[in-house]
C-alpha cells in the first residue's frame, strides 16, 4: 500500500501505520554534516600539537638557564621557594577582602625547593663526588648553604651563558657539584623520572617538575609567550594534541586583562570568584524576577515555533 505523504497531518494523533519523519535523513545529517563540520572546526581551531616540556629538553635547549635556576633553588630565590600555601609558609598567598584561603587550607603539599628539587634526586644513586657534596651541604647551617648557593647564583647571572663558574677561594661550598650533576641528571633524562616519582612509585604527580619548570628565567617563559600564554597575552591551550582547544576558557583569560585584576596580587582568586558569581547567575537565570518575564516581553519562541503557535491557535 503507498502513502501520499502530502496528506499526512501531523497535527492529528497518530495512530498508525506511518509517521511524517525520514529517519535517513536524520541520520544522514547527524553523522555526515555534523561529523564533517566537527572535523573541520577541530582542524582549524585545535590546540597546538606541542610537545610536552620536560627537564631534559629544558636542560637541552637552554643549558644555561637550568643551572641557574637549579642554583636558585638552592638560594631558596626562585617564586616556589616563596610561594605559600599550598608548598610552604614563605609566602601569605592571595586575599580576598579579609580571608586568606591558602592560609586556611594550609600547606598541604609540602615543598622545600633546594630540598625537593635538587638534594632529594641527587641523593637516588650519587657517585661519590656528588655524594660528598651532599653531606657537605647537609651539615652546614641554613645560613652557611644560603651564603654559598646565592654567590654561586650571583656569579652565573653575572656570566650569562656559563654552565659552572670556577671557584678556587671555595667560596661556592658544594654548590657548583651539586648544580653540575643536577645538570646532567637533567639532560640525560633521569630527573624527570626522580621528580615525578619522588613521593610515588607511579609516575603520575607532576607538581615538583611543574613548579622547579615554572622557576626557569627564560626557558618556560619564552615557550609561554610563544603561544601567546603569558600574562597579558589572550592564548589558551588545552591539553596537547590535535583536538578542539578549550574555548570557554577565554572568559577567564579576558578578566585578566582589564582592571582592578589586571594589576592586582590577588588576581587569581579575584577572577575565580567573580566567575563562580557569574556561574552561580548563570544557573538561576530562569528563577531571576526580571529576566523570567523576557521571553513574554520579547517572544522570539513564537517566532521560531510558529507553526505549532499557528495550528493552536
Amino acid at each position: 500500500m503507498k502513502y501520499n505523504r502530502s496528506s499526512i497531518d501531523p497535527s492529528k494523533k497518530w495512530s498508525g501505520p506511518l509517521r511524517e519523519y525520514d529517519l535517513v535523513k536524520e541520520i544522514v545529517i547527524a553523522v555526515v554534516v555534523v561529523g564533517f563540520l566537527a572535523l573541520s572546526l577541530a582542524a582549524l581551531f585545535s590546540s597546538p600539537d606541542e610537545k610536552a616540556l620536560t627537564m631534559q629538553s629544558w636542560a637541552t635547549e637552554a643549558p644555561a638557564d637550568f643551572v641557574q635556576t637549579a642554583a636558585g633553588e638552592l638560594a631558596g630565590t626562585t617564586t616556589s621557594a616563596s610561594y605559600g600555601p599550598p608548598y610552604n609558609t614563605n609566602g601569605s598567598g592571595q586575599n580576598i577582602g579579609p580571608v586568606n584561603l591558602g592560609k586556611i587550607a594550609g600547606v598541604r603539599i609540602p615543598i622545600d625547593p633546594a630540598k625537593s628539587f635538587v638534594i632529594e634526586p641527587l641523593s637516588i644513586e650519587p657517585d661519590s663526588v656528588t655524594k660528598s657534596a651532599i653531606a657537605t651541604w647537609g651539615a652546614a647551617s641554613a645560613k652557611q648553604e644560603i651564603e654559598w648557593a646565592s654567590a654561586y647564583a650571583d656569579a652565573l647571572s653575572k656570566d650569562g651563558k656559563a654552565l659552572s663558574i670556577a671557584d678556587p677561594t671555595g667560596k661556592f661550598g658544594p654548590v657548583p657539584t651539586l648544580v653540575t650533576s643536577l645538570f646532567s641528571m637533567a639532560k640525560s633524562g633521569a630527573l624527570d623520572g626522580a621528580l615525578t616519582t619522588s613521593d610515588t612509585n607511579l609516575p603520575t604527580n607532576f607538581t615538583k617538575p611543574l613548579l622547579f619548570l615554572a622557576d626557569s628565567g627564560t626557558y618556560f617563559p619564552d615557550k609561554a609567550a610563544a603561544q601567546h600564554l603569558s600574562g597579558d597575552q589572550w592564548g589558551v591551550m588545552n591539553e596537547t594534541g590535535s583536538w578542539p582547544g578549550q574555548s570557554w576558557l577565554w572568559l577567564y583569560s579576558l578578566w585578566y586583562q582589564i582592571e582592578p585584576f589586571k594589576s592586582s596580587g590577588n588576581a587569581d582568586i579575584l577572577v575565580m570568584s567573580l566567575m563562580g558569581v557569574l556561574s552561580l547567575g548563570l544557573i538561576f537565570l530562569p528563577l531571576l524576577p526580571i529576566i523570567s518575564r523576557i521571553p513574554y516581553w520579547i517572544p522570539v519562541h513564537r517566532l521560531i515555533w510558529r507553526k505549532w503557535y499557528q495550528r493552536k491557535s
